[in-house]
């Protein structure tokens, strides 16, 4: 029986390997693909996290400065904040866009003045599915301002913004006037322990049996 279970898991492993690895080849696919249209209002209800984090996409507009938010990070270039402005589009939505990566001493904007871009802009990015919450102890605090994930209704609703996409953008690392925001930092990466943790379980079923030929070799309980 214990066998039975070991191996099952084992078998479980295996399959969610195949998974993780067509999982990872489609993301790094949609990475290098050619920038698309960002969905509008009729595709928002089919949009997933599976068939659509990390597309690449495009879009035109214009940012609302003054309704911009500020979600603390952690990036290569230390600690500070993402920097998530609306961008109310040609098409007629808003779709917030993580402008890229400000350290503390640039969280005014006008230590950043240059980069408020005025005036239409092209924005080419991936699109990220809402983070609904900031994860035990990380909670945000909309009535204090205080976010820590990228809750796109949540920081719509603060803001008062209507007809806003389920998703946010990630912009490339094109440049912004000034420096800051800086762009271009969307990690990507997928834990894959599935093989270990496969050949752990078989390990433990063979272990098992094992263990039962050397019990019965040596006569059973005494």
């Amino acid at each position: 029986m214990l066998v039975a279970a070991f191996v099952a898991l084992g078998v479980w492993q295996v399959k969610r390997l195949a998974w993780k690895t067509e999982l990872i080849a489609q993301v790094e696919a949609r990475i290098h693909a050619p920038a698309a249209p960002a969905p509008g209002p009729d595709r928002w209800p089919s949009i997933t996290r599976e068939a659509d984090q990390y597309r690449r996409v495009h879009v035109r507009g214009v940012f609302l400065h003054d309704q911009e938010t500020l979600v603390q990070a952690v990036t290569d270039l230390g600690a500070g904040f993402w920097v998530l402005t609306p961008l109310r589009t040609d098409q007629g939505f808003t779709v917030l866009v993580n402008r890229g990566f400000i350290p503390p001493d640039r969280k005014s904007p006008d230590a950043r003045a240059e980069g408020q871009s005025a005036g239409e802009q092209q924005i080419v990015g991936l699109l990220r599915i809402t983070e609904p919450h900031g994860g035990f102890l990380r909670a945000n605090d909309p009535a204090r301002d205080l976010w820590r994930s990228r809750d796109v209704q949540a920081i719509a609703a603060r803001r008062g913004l209507s007809d806003v996409a389920p998703y946010f953008i990630d912009a490339d690392g094109t440049a912004n006037p000034g420096g800051w925001p800086r762009g271009g930092l969307t990690v990507v990466r997928f834990p894959n322990s599935h093989l270990a943790y496969a050949i752990t379980w078989f390990g433990m079923a063979i272990l098992t049996v094992v263990g039962w030929v050397v019990f019965v070799r040596r006569g059973g309980p005494r």
